[in-house]
């Protein structure tokens, strides 16, 4: 199960991309996750200031 970044919620502020230790956060007008990549850790969740992300 990989985490999700709420589109509605997202400050694309790169808070979560520099804390992803398997770098599965991409960059862009609203951050998203590489399902493939990501390693189900949680750092992000804990990293994004705004609340936008979740398991899914």
């Amino acid at each position: 199960m990989a985490h999700v970044i709420n589109p509605d919620l997202c400050a694309a502020c790169g808070s979560c991309q520099s804390e992803c230790p398997v770098g599965a956060i991409q960059a862009g007008d609203v951050y998203s996750i590489d399902a493939s990549l990501c390693a189900d850790c949680g750092t992000c969740v804990d990293a994004c200031p705004v609340g936008a992300i979740s398991a899914n």
